[in-house]
């Protein structure tokens, strides 16, 4: 049995980035409220503090 993998677009990410601060919630926190793997999150996070540094992301952009 084979598993698909799972895709996610910007405003799901944006929106999981933004849990953290906003809620005050720690990234394990929104990783089981989410269902999601730690590693994604965090790179998540470091794309979308990247772009507000004004640096280029790897990958697709968080933020319009």
């Amino acid at each position: 049995m084979t598993k698909n993998r799972r895709t996610f677009d910007a405003a799901f990410k944006l929106q999981v980035v933004r849990m953290i601060p906003k809620q005050g919630l720690s990234v394990a926190q929104v990783c089981r409220d989410q269902h999601l793997i730690d590693s994604a999150v965090r790179r998540w996070l470091a794309q979308y503090d990247a772009e507000q540094a004004g640096q280029a992301g790897i990958g697709k952009a968080l933020t319009p």
